[in-house]
């Protein structure tokens, strides 16, 4: 409890810092956060007084509304604004949309990032480049309405999803789900683990359960968050594809 605590006192510093950066006034912040974030002044109230975290979609609006990398506004990793380099990586990695490999246009190109998402105990990928680009049958992104601009490709590490993925598959994430669902494989960024690739179960009891594929319980176990932890674990996109030796 003590972690989480700390957790959300950083993250309001690192709040507080933004706001001062955006010449916004401590007095009636919450309430100005709120119009400009498209959320409830009650929200905000919690936020700024460490009672809470915004969950993934909420943090990213107010990382868009302050102008502040959402990556280090929840967790404070890297700058807190884009610099020329990122902004650069971002570009490549928003291609024209229709963009389409040039020796087949029905195929459609998706970007490979050197990013893993364990299936283990977590990985750290402070630093991810852009390794190429994998193609996918337009036809097929269509049918399962997803967006190329919305798609990472990243690689499996661990062994705690299997049999349903296995240590070194590639996996397909589709970064505009980012709500959770029960029973659905999402890419997640916890502040203590890193970047991890589970299912996640809703919990009989409230909240929800960070689940492995793999039976064995004893090394893989369930992690239970309740309705307010689960804000401590960001998602970055559900796993809809996977590909690997069978």
């Amino acid at each position: 409890m003590v972690q989480i605590e700390e957790l959300r006192a950083a993250f309001v510093a690192r709040l507080k810092k933004a706001l001062a950066e955006k010449e916004i006034p401590e007095w009636g912040a919450g309430a100005r956060l709120a119009k400009m974030a498209g959320v409830t002044p009650k929200a905000t109230s919690k936020w700024m007084n460490g009672e809470s975290m915004p969950g993934g979609a909420k943090m990213l609006a107010v990382a868009n509304a302050l102008g502040v990398r959402v990556e280090w506004l929840e967790y404070g990793r890297g700058e807190m604004k884009e610099t020329s380099a990122t902004l650069q990586v971002e570009d490549a990695r928003t291609p024209p949309r229709g963009f389409e490999l040039k020796d087949d246009p029905s195929y459609t190109g998706v970007l490979q990032l050197t990013a893993r998402g364990s299936t283990g105990s977590g990985e750290d990928n402070s630093h991810v480049e852009i390794r190429g680009v994998m193609a996918f049958k337009s036809s097929w992104l269509r049918a399962n309405n997803l967006n190329q601009r919305h798609l990472d490709v990243i690689y499996a590490n661990g062994h705690s999803m299997e049999p349903t993925i296995n240590d070194g598959d590639v996996l397909l994430v589709d970064e505009s789900t980012i709500e959770p669902k029960d029973g659905q494989i999402f890419a997640m960024q916890s502040a203590t683990k890193g970047t991890i690739v589970k299912r996640l179960v809703k919990s009989d009891i409230g909240g929800w359960i960070i689940r492995s594929d793999n039976q064995d319980k004893a090394r893989y176990g369930d992690e239970a968050l309740r309705d307010g932890e689960i804000n401590e674990v960001r998602i970055i996109g559900r796993v809809v594809w996977r590909g690997g030796m069978i």
